[in-house]
């Protein structure tokens, strides 16, 4: 546990088989209610270490509200199992629309959006022992909260008080659909989650229903420069130069348009799958034919995204081969 600000205490809770390693939960202390941001996997090792964190602070579980910034299980996972009755779980509508949709027991994803995924993945040309062991191959299934907890929604501009602090709901989409920041103007201070993160970049990818997931991000990066941030607390790793990151992650994601752009010039044709085994990717691997396949499926809805902003501004266009898109030069 460590003290950022007054009332501010950063909680790390690990996650286990995770290249992220650990995720920043934030406890809010108020002298009647609390707020806790984002809680880890629902996993025993990261209840044991989140609970061993409330305690040191002398938490009452059952005074502790739950803000999330998003959807993904490593923000989400302990959450239905923290809430105490009386207490509310936070989220954007956006994404609690999603979270509404979890499955009620382990293991039980087959509902649209899943089926819908497998025959996403088809498409993309991805091989097929990836895509019948999506379910067990992406540990955020596996670490899900489970379906039925209920919910609190919010919207942007609404606010959130806690441990004498005014946030304003900042609703950020691109990493999720409903990624949402919590701002306090007169602090200068905002909690990014995932939207900005310092020592990595975060994933950007297709996301069902969604046209533009790389087009939504940048907006939303440009929305949050303008905002006069003193203190940026992210969802993991350590916090940097807000703005600057800022720029630096604009920047990263033209050079990635570039890449992918001149990939299909060269080689026109390409499947999704076969353009992000083209690109240069950050990662402890020879080659692509080496990368464990849960990060295949990453690399590869991250290409989507990208090759879906290139089709959306008629850079890129697709054509289907009988169960692929292949990609071309518009």
């Amino acid at each position: 546990m460590e003290k950022i600000l007054r009332n501010i205490y950063r909680i790390p809770v690990p996650l286990p088989d995770n290249p992220l390693k650990e995720i920043n939960s934030y406890f809010i202390q108020g002298p009647e209610r609390s707020l806790l941001i984002d809680t880890g996997f629902r996993h025993p090792e990261c209840k044991a270490a989140l609970m061993c964190g409330l305690e040191e602070l002398g938490a009452d579980i059952a005074c502790v509200d739950i803000f999330l910034t998003h959807v993904h299980a490593d923000h989400t996972g302990l959450s239905s199992e923290l809430a105490a009755e009386g207490s509310r779980t936070y989220i954007s509508a956006i994404d609690g629309e999603i979270m509404k949709k979890l499955p009620l027991r382990s293991g039980e994803w087959d509902n649209e959006k899943w089926v819908w995924n497998k025959e996403r993945e088809t498409l993309l040309g991805m091989p097929a022992e990836i895509i019948e062991n999506l379910d067990k191959l992406n540990p955020a299934l596996k670490y899900a909260p489970l379906g039925g907890a209920e919910y609190t929604f919010l919207h942007e501009g609404d606010m959130l008080q806690a441990g004498g602090y005014n946030f304003r709901c900042v609703l950020t989409p691109g990493h999720s659909p409903g990624h949402m920041c919590l701002w306090d103007e007169d602090n200068g201070i905002i909690f990014t989650g995932d939207h900005v993160l310092f020592d990595i970049t975060p994933n950007i990818t297709a996301w069902h229903g969604i046209d533009d997931s790389l087009g939504d991000y940048l907006n939303s990066l440009a929305q949050v420069r303008e905002l006069p941030v003193k203190i940026a607390l992210p969802g993991h790793r350590k916090p940097g130069d807000f703005h600057v990151r800022i720029d630096e992650l604009i920047g990263h994601h033209h050079k990635r348009l570039a890449e992918v752009e001149g990939i299909v010039r060269e080689k026109p044709g390409l499947t999704a799958y076969e353009i992000a085994g083209e690109m240069r990717w950050k990662i402890r691997a020879a080659d692509w034919n080496s990368f464990p396949p849960s990060q295949k499926i990453f690399a590869v809805g991250e290409c989507q995204a990208h090759l879906n902003y290139l089709e959306l501004r008629s850079v890129l266009k697709r054509e289907k081969d009988n169960a692929v898109y292949r990609f071309y030069l518009a």
